[in-house]
């Protein structure tokens, strides 16, 4: 590896490892999220020319912090000159960086989630906002997760970061009467970060690599720090159950396998215990809610390692909870499904006939595959054949795709 490729590896490694904790310890007082951004993204091109020459600092976080530092000092200095002018440099001015040997550099990721997940902050640019400063997400790569057009994420970016700034919203975690409105918000764009990451099934895109470990993380944050939050276990068990296939999803010719046929063995078992326990601790106190019922129908499914089918009756009742409790197609969908497993394919069709007219399942993918896979079940070959057409269509893992295929071709 050459000078040029070690630094750029160095500067990515320290990217993945440290953006969200660098841009809320520099926000985290002087609330200023696109100067923290500016500053960070000309502390890394700095990075990027000096490190080849003097080499990489044996803790490169704190020399970007130091850059990112001086870098916002400079801008307050060029832009600000009103009466407000020595308080806010006063305030950019207590970033004090740590050198090596110093104690490690506080962690304000916490506070700056609840503050983008601030009433203030309109609901759409909560969970984007959250994506892209603490886990370092570009506004192209947001829209394109929410089907949202790049320019119109990038306006409701800019606007949520300008109205943390002038409205001064604190980065800590609320008082507890304040905490249910935002923790929805926190838990979701968690849930939306893992998500992300887990749809990268090979680890090959940059952007999204370690973000399933970084969500998970985030997890592990919010129950330490909330440990009385059902949710917030119920959460983070959820997206371990879901972390302990990542090795069964694949098998040795990169060929996606479907979870009721995955390898059992290659699961994680200590993932999930930690799992189960978290979910028994959340359920102990009796206020069940979205991320706990999902939790529990992949408990249902973790059967399988001893020896033991899925309890589809349990699994049927979860979803008409989850659907009775957030009235998304996906939780009626994954009812029918279910109650095809549990009753037969008929009942499954049935179920599914009624969500026919649902807008927000016309481009889905899981609903065609479903609809595929109980037509054939039925005999319906023809349609099925269609339905596959549709799924392979809006796929984008090559993978899945080649599976999707290969089910139409066995028709």
């Amino acid at each position: 590896m050459t000078s040029v490729e070690a630094t750029a590896a160095a500067a990515e490694g320290a990217a993945r490892r440290s953006y969200g904790k660098l841009v809320a310890f520099l926000s985290a007082r002087t609330r200023d999220l696109a100067g923290a951004e500016d500053a960070l993204s000309e502390a890394f091109a700095a990075a990027l020319a000096g490190w080849p020459v003097h080499g990489v600092p044996r803790t490169p976080e704190a020399w970007l912090l130091t850059v990112a530092r001086r870098k916002m000092v400079d801008a307050v200095r060029a832009r600000i000159h009103d009466e407000h002018a020595s308080e806010h440099l006063q305030l950019v001015a207590e970033l004090a960086a740590p050198q090596d040997g110093e104690a490690e550099l506080p962690d304000e990721r916490l506070g700056l989630l609840f503050a983008c997940a601030h009433p203030g902050i309109e609901p759409v640019a909560r969970a984007p906002l959250m994506l892209q400063t603490v886990l370092g997400f570009d506004a192209a790569a947001i829209a394109s997760a929410f089907l949202v057009a790049p320019a119109t994420m990038g306006q409701r970016l800019v606007r949520a970061k300008a109205k943390i700034r002038q409205a001064g919203i604190p980065f800590h975690v609320p008082e507890r009467h304040q905490l249910a409105e935002r923790l929805d918000a926190v838990l979701g764009a968690i849930y939306a970060a893992y998500a992300e990451g887990w749809a990268d099934a090979e680890g090959t895109d940059p952007r999204r690599r370690n973000l399933a470990e970084e969500a998970i993380w985030l997890g592990r944050l919010l129950v330490s720090l909330l440990p009385a939050e059902p949710e917030a276990a119920g959460l983070l068990a959820l997206m371990l159950h879901s972390h302990s296939r990542r090795h069964a999803r694949r098998d040795a010719e990169g060929d996606y396998v479907p979870l009721a046929l995955q390898d059992t063995t290659r699961w994680d078992g200590m993932l999930l215990d930690e799992a189960e326990a978290l979910l028994q601790q959340a359920s102990r106190r009796g206020a069940p809610g979205r991320y706990q019922l999902e939790a529990a129908v992949q408990s249902a499914h973790a059967m399988r390692r001893f020896g033991r089918p899925p309890d589809w009756a349990a699994i049927v009742i979860l979803y008409e909870a989850l659907h009775a409790l957030t009235a998304s197609p996906v939780a009626a969908l994954n009812h029918a499904v279910a109650l095809a497993e549990a009753e037969g394919a008929a009942a499954g069709l049935a179920a599914l006939r009624e969500l026919e007219g649902d807008a927000r399942l016309r481009d889905y993918q899981p609903y065609w595959a479903a609809r595929a896979e109980l037509l054939a079940r039925s005999g319906d070959k023809a349609g099925a054949a269609e339905a596959y057409r549709l799924a392979t269509g809006l796929e984008r893992d090559e993978a899945v795709r080649r599976f999707l295929q290969r089910k139409a071709e066995a028709l």
